[in-house]
């Protein structure tokens, strides 16, 4: 896909791997729909995304575990863009290891809701407007852990398991469809995701978020005749 111009939305856009993918497709000329929870990171990110160069740049202060709101969102870009061509679900948390009994009730919903029940919810609202289009593309950033099991990770993991199976089922769906759909399967990343969580982790020898977001951008950029539909990227 040529990426200029195109209209590309970004959830868990505020900070992170989020933050990164906005940065470099506003160094792409996309246009860029950011979902996040916070106004104010939202509103820092957009004025960079400016900067680099994005024709248009809207914010979208949503809980996205508010499927009400989420909705509210998705008609709001679809009104404000007059269409989308690329989805990217990337917004995503984070429990702290253990076993399935230390993970408290209310962590394990917001987990489920937001790594997959909005992940779903929201290429629902969209899907339809996105296959009007000559080329479209969906691209869910799961995680390593939608491949491959790992302990103490057993609610992250099964929404991460959920997204990869949700992501196969969507190609063949879709593939009579303009829509391109692909997972993008990653190790451990330098961001915040596992401080949220209380979790001490080393960080600094995870992959960067910029280099993530290239990644990314590759994968959106391939010419009509070839498709990354997995790419796992691993320390």
């Amino acid at each position: 896909m040529q990426l200029k111009g195109k209209t590309v939305v970004v959830t868990g856009g505020s900070d992170g791997i989020g933050k990164h993918i906005c940065l470099k497709l506003a160094a792409q000329s996309c246009q860029i729909a950011i979902i996040g929870r916070d106004a104010g990171r939202l509103e820092a990110v957009k004025q960079d995304c400016a900067a680099l160069g994005a024709p248009r740049v809207e914010t979208y202060a949503v809980d996205i575990q508010d499927t009400g709101a989420l909705e509210g969102a998705a008609t709001a870009i679809l009104q404000d863009f007059g269409g989308v061509d690329v989805l990217i679900n990337n917004a995503g948390i984070w429990h702290k290891t253990g076993p399935l009994d230390s993970i408290g009730a209310d962590m394990l919903l917001a987990t489920v809701q937001t790594n997959l029940t909005a992940l779903m919810q929201l290429t629902r609202f969209l899907i339809a407007d996105l296959r009007k289009r000559d080329e479209a593309i969906i691209l869910n950033v799961a995680s390593k852990s939608g491949v491959v099991a790992q302990g103490g990770q057993s609610v992250y993991t099964a929404t991460k398991y959920g997204v990869r199976g949700f992501t196969e089922v969507l190609k063949v769906d879709e593939q009579e469809t303009g829509i391109r759909v692909a997972g993008l399967y990653q190790s451990g990343t330098n961001t915040d995701m596992f401080a949220k969580a209380n979790e001490d982790v080393p960080n600094h020898i995870f992959t960067e978020p910029e280099d993530l977001s290239d990644v990314v951008v590759f994968m959106l950029s391939r010419p009509p005749k070839i498709w990354l539909h997995d790419v796992r990227v691993e320390l």
